[in-house]
């Protein structure tokens, strides 16, 4: 098999495929003291790979400072297969170890997985498949996701999905699963992301995966079967003290600004989906930013026009006078830049439909005007906080019917619209 070496600086989402002979996939063991589990992981996991792999692989065992037989149990593995390497490393911290082996490893695709083996191999192939192919950026295995097969006791199966949903809560994670030990990266994406990712424990994957997210990579997920391993030597309450200090370090880094997403987005090339088909509309969520910066222009206009007009006349008329003029400028400025059309082609049209719309508005704060002043004999203060309110549920009547009756059939690309 001969191809170009996809190279690490390269952000577009390529295939991942080396010369002939060069690893495509380097999956990473991490292990502290597992004598006893290590052999038949690395066995197991080798003749799978070499029966079900189509490309070139390695596995690296990364030792984090084990003091029992580990490292020499590794160092035989190594000597008996030609794809398994061994890298001791002198500290504890599965963060650490993944980030040693994956920061200098020359595999494009780059994987890793508990040496309990508890997920089952036959979704190691649809974890890696995307990002070879480069359609995704991160696979994860998903206990949690829908087709998952699991077996494991109600203690960690509440603690798991707790854990997830205070992810969704805090850091508005979108992935279902953050730990589920069986996950790969592109070694371009690596690259980039792991500099910025402080954690060298077990909470380096939640840490990666919401950088990930907040970058706009693209993360597969792949339901997994998946046994409890009742051996495991993980300690629960320490790991979860631990992830939910990490949870609340990056929920205020966030906050403050300290992760570079807009660089990474840059670097990565995940900006934010221009559309460039005619016809088709902006982003919903653009449009209401822009909406409601009119919106907010408009009715500080009115409001001063108002509080203008009341000096020398009614209230209704100074309503009135107000509202059509805001509402004339609203129009013209809504159909520039929040629905991108330009031109003077159904100017016209626009401004009539718009006069309709403001016609709904001006019933609707008129009558909140009259059914006040029915109440009551009410001050300034009164009348415009009653107006504001009434301005408010116009403005979403009128964001509504713009978008879905105005402008529905006219909508020019976004790319056109003005900043």
């Amino acid at each position: 098999m001969t191809a170009a070496i996809t190279s690490r600086a390269d952000t577009g989402r390529r295939p991942a495929i080396t010369p002939t002979g060069s690893p495509v996939l380097d999956v990473v063991i991490p292990v502290y003291n597992e004598e006893t589990d290590l052999e038949p992981c690395i066995r197991r996991l080798h003749g799978h790979l070499e029966e079900q792999f189509p490309y070139p692989f390695r596995i690296t065992i990364a030792d984090n400072a084990s003091t029992d037989e580990t490292l020499r149990v590794a160092e035989r593995l190594g000597r008996e297969f030609d794809e398994v390497e061994v890298r001791h490393l002198d500290e504890k911290g599965r963060g650490r170890a993944l980030r040693a082996v994956w920061s200098t490893s020359d595999a494009p695709v780059l994987a890793y997985m508990d040496v309990d083996l508890s997920t089952d191999l036959a979704a190691l192939g649809p974890l890696v498949a995307p990002l070879i192919s480069g359609h995704s950026d991160l696979a994860i295995g998903s206990r949690l996701a829908r087709g998952a097969r699991v077996v494991r006791g109600p203690k960690r199966e509440f603690i798991s999905r707790c854990y997830n949903l205070i992810l969704r809560g805090t850091l508005a994670a979108r992935f279902s699963d953050a730990q589920c030990g069986f996950k790969a990266i592109r070694a371009d994406v690596a690259e980039r992301l792991l500099p910025h990712v402080q954690d060298t424990g077990w909470f380096f994957d939640t840490e990666l995966l919401v950088l990930a997210q907040k970058s706009g990579l693209r993360i597969h997920e792949v339901p997994v079967d998946w046994v409890d391993d009742p051996d495991s030597s993980v300690n629960i309450v320490a790991t979860a003290t631990a992830d939910l200090k990490g949870i609340a370090r990056l929920t205020r880094a966030t906050m403050t600004g300290h992760i570079p997403v807009s660089s990474l987005r840059e670097q990565l090339g995940r900006a934010p989906i221009q559309v460039h088909a005619p016809g088709v509309a902006p982003s919903l969520v653009r449009q209401l930013v822009r909406f409601a910066a009119v919106g907010v222009a408009s009715t500080l206009a009115y409001l001063v026009l108002f509080l203008l007009l009341r000096t020398f006349t009614g209230a209704q008329a100074a309503n009135l006078v107000a509202l059509l003029v805001t509402a004339i400028g609203n129009t013209a400025l809504n159909r520039r830049l929040t629905f991108g059309i330009r031109g003077s082609e159904g100017a016209g049209l626009h401004q009539f439909q718009g006069l309709v719309v403001f016609g709904l508005g001006l019933g609707l704060t008129s009558g909140a005007l009259a059914v006040l002043h029915t109440m009551t004999a009410p001050g300034l203060t009164l009348e415009i906080s009653v107006l504001v309110l009434a301005n408010l549920a116009a403005t979403v009547l009128r964001f509504l019917l713009l978008r879905g009756w105005v402008f529905r059939s006219r909508r020019q690309p976004a790319t056109e619209m003005e900043s």
